[in-house]
């Protein structure tokens, strides 16, 4: 499958054009970046070419991966779904639920295959416990701290703009409702506060009436730096088990999902439909933030 990569961060250079290039299904055509040397450079140093064009690169490969912004990515992901190109977007995939649903839209109409790249979804040892939590059920309740202190020295994320403006409700928020939404089923309602240091706390209900609590932030005081993910229910406790930080094989996992779903096979159950149930949650959250009100989702 011929691919374009979209960005040039940080997140590019860990886990996208490393794995693309590595990949023996994949020909790693070219980079498109908002700046044009940085795109150059990533290009270089994995034998792709630098495009200067969105719309040159789409037409050129068969299949898009994004690592930028989310509102950047919308409308690129929309051009491409739109041009008939499968999809490889970086979470969350919109910043609002109008634009995710056009995406959603776009691929259907245009038979496209996608996957959002929800990172340790894509760790084995992540799915493995996903897959007996579901088989045991019977969980009434889900705690997840995701804290991270980004914005320390030395730290590349700290550099993002839509990081710092959005914080860890829009980074690290997608993570966990990825993680709670397949046990725990569909979100009804939500309820979100924020404090200090983008200390931002969602109540979620889901549809079985099961609750999810989750605390959220990329500035954290180090010293509060977690991730900690646990299930309570009838059956007791079961903690998610940590895993080694592997974003390469990671990503190399979520191609090959693209590649087996544009051939004929099964779609990702991390696809742009799922994604976009993500996003309405993490918008509600936001409203809920906003105007101090409980949120309703249909």
């Amino acid at each position: 499958m011929r691919f374009g990569l979209f960005g040039t961060g940080p997140w590019a250079h860990q886990a996208h054009a490393p794995a693309l290039a590595a990949h023996d299904d994949v020909e790693f055509v070219g980079v498109w970046g908002r700046n044009a040397e940085k795109a150059a450079e990533l290009a270089g140093e994995h034998g792709a070419k630098p495009y200067a064009d969105i719309d040159a690169l789409i037409a050129d490969v068969d299949a898009i991966a994004v690592a930028l912004p989310p509102d950047v990515q919308s409308d690129i992901a929309l051009r491409a779904a739109r041009a008939g190109k499968h999809l490889l977007l970086d979470k969350p995939v919109a910043f609002t639920a109008v634009a995710a649903q056009e995406i959603v839209a776009a691929a259907t109409e245009h038979d496209v295959a996608s996957v959002v790249f929800f990172t340790r979804r894509f760790m084995p040892a992540i799915q493995t416990f996903i897959d007996q939590a579901r088989a045991t059920g019977g969980w009434l309740e889900a705690r997840i701290d995701h804290l991270g202190s980004i914005f320390q020295p030395g730290n590349p994320f700290g550099e993002s703009a839509w990081r710092k403006e959005s914080g860890g409700l829009w980074d690290v928020g997608p993570h966990a409702v990825a993680l709670v939404l397949p046990v725990l089923g569909g979100v009804t309602e939500v309820t979100a506060l924020a404090g200090a240091r983008d200390m931002t706390h969602v109540l979620l209900r889901h549809a079985g009436g099961a609750i999810s609590t989750l605390t959220l932030s990329v500035d954290a005081p180090a010293k509060l730096e977690r991730e900690d993910a646990v299930l309570y229910g009838e059956s007791g406790v079961a903690g998610v088990p940590p895993v080694e930080w592997l974003p390469v094989e990671a990503f190399g996992r979520a191609v090959d999902a693209l590649i087996g779903a544009a051939n004929g096979g099964p779609a990702s159950p991390l696809d742009v439909r799922f994604g976009a149930e993500v996003v309405a949650i993490l918008a509600a959250a936001a409203e809920s933030i906003s105007t101090g009100a409980t949120v309703k989702l249909g």
